[in-house]
């Protein structure tokens, strides 16, 4: 029988083959294949990394709005160049440090010069910028240098540049008196058509002006010369003339946001092109932009005793009708000596502006300190009259300006020629003139005694009514009776005048004799005048008259 192996209740085989054990010096499974393989994908992932790894800087800004470590890019151009690793607050916490990792490729924005910025969406009058951010999220623009000195630490700026570096143009400065309405961005129209933008603006050092940078975009750029003029186009310009109402504007853009444009002057300038940083004034307006060459500008006062109410800063000063300069300072000053408060007016004149006038007056005046003796050239205009006036403007408004004119019969002034600044002397304007006479008027006719008048016409008034009661009740009646006898006593005459009456027969009577009598006496005074001795002797008889002849009797015929 055969044994039965214990629990199993069957016996066992013998024919079944015993195992044999190999033993193998060194044995690898197929699993550990795997992880060897991530480890070399990764340790090339590290490699590459660190071969492909560029400099780490930092950027600080005001705020960390939309930046998020680990998926906010830094692009140029809009291509990747690298990646924030992390957000943290300055020292002083008043900024925000943002760590940024660059790619190798992108080593040449490590250097000085190099400009960061935060593009977001943004929406201002100059347009829309940044909207492809609504969806992608905001991200770090950047704009390299020239420079090739390494730097890793910089302000970013909280604007958008406005000119990157590289772009085709120029740049030019602009000085004016203040900004007005312009900013950053704001455009630069040649011909209405925009050919640059504003970059910058600075106060001067003197803090008496500001100066502005634009950019020109190329080919453009080549129409600034020499003599181009810049004047402020912000606004609308209004003006009202000859012509009727004319409105003048670049575009709706800049009656909202302000704006720049230029032009060349009609006639013949040198129309070179401007270098680049070229140096140009802005103008407030074009009429004063395309005007001629204004020259240095000189300063005057003029003392008023009057009040000059309608006159304001940058009112026009007239020479004869031209503009040669405008106010700049109205100030109340004290007179002890006669108890008044004249006004003292400060005004800028180019005299250049009076053209070949002004070449003879300078001629005879000649120089002082490298300029045109200002005190001699005025001398022989005040001597013949010259005074500053305030003119009314504008009889709807009130404003006023000043005119120089000549004042015929004008009383002689004082007038210092080596004074500076140079005092103008003054005279009343012909409206000043008009309302004192008016006022001088007006007292008269206050000093008039109205009352008593009124008190002396009511008594007078009475005695009158009393008067036409007399006539009334007393000389009407006897004036009707007279009449009645005055017109009984014309019917009378009448009668007595008629034609048949004996009063003119006994008179046609009397006057035939008269008419007898002057034919008498005419025949007296011609016998008079022939015979004079008539009187002493008398009249002599009047001689017989000749007998007349018989005629002589024909024969046989009686005598």
């Amino acid at each position: 029988m055969t044994e039965q192996t214990p629990g199993t209740g069957q016996a066992p085989r013998d024919d079944l083959p015993e195992p044999v054990v190999r033993k193998h010096r060194f044995s690898l499974s197929l699993i550990w294949l795997v992880p060897v393989l991530a480890a070399l994908v990764g340790l090339s992932l590290v490699v590459h990394a660190w071969l492909q790894a560029g400099p780490d800087i930092s950027i600080t800004f005001q705020t960390a709005e939309g930046l998020e470590a680990g998926k906010t890019t830094v692009k140029y151009k809009n291509v990747v160049i690298g990646k924030v690793t992390g957000l943290e607050l300055s020292d002083d916490r008043e900024r925000v440090r943002v760590k940024v990792a660059l790619n190798k490729s992108a080593d040449g924005f490590a250097t000085k010069g190099t400009r960061y910025w935060v593009v977001r969406p943004r929406i201002g009058l100059g347009g829309v910028s940044g909207v492809d951010t609504l969806l992608s999220g905001a991200f770090i623009g950047a704009d390299v240098g020239d420079s090739k000195e390494e730097q890793y630490e910089f302000t970013g700026l909280e604007m958008p540049p406005a000119v990157l570096n590289g772009a085709p143009g120029k740049s030019f400065q602009l000085h004016t008196d203040d900004l007005g309405s312009l900013d950053i961005g704001s455009p630069v129209y040649y011909r209405r058509i925009q050919v640059g933008r504003v970059v910058s603006y600075t106060l001067d050092k003197d803090g008496k002006g500001v100066s502005l940078r634009i950019f020109v975009d190329g080919p453009n750029d080549r129409f600034v010369t020499r003599d181009t003029r810049f004047w402020n186009a912000s606004g609308v310009d209004v003006s009202l003339g000859a012509n009727g109402l004319k409105l003048n504007t670049q575009s709706l853009a800049t009656v909202i946001a302000g704006g720049v444009a230029f032009a060349e002057p009609k006639g013949p300038h040198d129309d070179s092109p401007a270098a680049e940083d070229a140096d140009f004034t802005l103008f407030g307006d074009e009429a004063t932009a395309m005007s001629p060459p204004d020259g240095p500008p000189r300063y005057i006062r003029m003392r008023f005793n009057q009040t000059l109410r309608g006159l304001a800063v940058d009112a026009p000063v007239e020479f004869l009708g031209m503009n040669i300069g405008r106010v700049v300072s109205i100030n109340l000053d004290y007179d002890a000596k006669h108890e008044r408060f004249p006004v003292t007016v400060g005004a800028v004149i180019y005299p250049q502006r009076l053209g070949q006038a002004y070449d003879k007056l300078a001629a005879q005046a000649g120089t002082k300190d490298g300029r045109v003796d200002l005190g001699r050239m005025f001398a022989p205009l005040v001597a013949h009259g010259l005074r500053a006036q305030a003119r009314t403007g504008n009889l709807l408004t009130g404003q006023l300006y000043i005119a120089l004119d000549f004042v015929p019969k004008a009383a002689k002034a004082p007038f210092d020629m080596e004074s500076t600044p140079i005092d103008l002397p003054t005279a009343p304007g012909s409206f000043d003139k008009l309302q004192e006479q008016l006022a001088d008027i007006v007292t008269k006719v206050q000093k008039i005694p109205f009352d008593s008048i009124g008190h002396n016409l009511d008594r007078t008034l009475a005695e009158l009514d009393r008067t036409l009661e007399q006539v009334n009740g007393q000389v009407l009646p006897q004036l009707r009776g007279t009449l009645e006898s005055a017109q009984h006593t014309l019917g009378s005459a009448g009668n007595a005048l008629s034609a048949d009456s004996p009063l003119q027969q006994n008179l046609g009577s009397t006057l035939g004799e008269l008419r007898r009598m002057a034919r008498s006496l005419r025949a007296l005074t011609d016998y008079l005048g022939v015979h004079p001795e008539a009187l002493i002797r008398g009249r002599p008889d009047d001689p017989p008259p000749p007998e007349r002849a018989h005629p002589p009797t024909r024969q046989g015929s009686k005598p």
